[in-house]
């Protein structure tokens, strides 16, 4: 047995209207308010469109998922810093940072995830 749900076709059909209705509105170059005079469209009617249009857009869009690594802040005593940039100075690093006491370096062969969340660890150092 075929079973219609004519209130969810209907509630498309009505939301594919108004997606109609707001892109030729938005495509015509006029105001909202003088393409909808012309058009002999009520203005809180657009307006109301517009928004269950958005809706509907947000609706379609994927749940944000959280970063898979925690952002960890990291403190160092300041003679390790020091030995660990005398140590590195003679790297070959591509990209050297420094905030503070502390140096970054970034080799071409680091992800760029790695570089991301170091740059975020770094954006709280103070």
């Amino acid at each position: 047995m075929f079973v219609v749900n004519t209130v969810a076709i209907a509630k498309q059909y009505r939301l594919n209207k108004w997606i109609e209705i707001v892109r030729e509105c938005r495509s015509s170059g006029q105001t909202v308010s003088a393409w909808c005079a012309q058009h002999h469209v009520n203005l809180k009617s657009y307006y109301y469109w517009l928004k269950r249009v958005r809706e509907a857009a947000c609706e379609d869009l994927p749940a944000c998922q959280p970063h898979p690594l925690p952002i960890v802040a990291v403190d160092f005593p300041s003679s390790q810093t020091m030995q660990t940039y005398s140590e590195s100075s003679h790297s070959n690093a591509e990209i050297l940072v420094h905030v503070g006491t502390v140096t970054l370096e970034i080799r071409n062969h680091a992800s760029a995830a790695l570089i991301e969340h170091t740059l975020r660890v770094l954006h709280h150092v103070r």
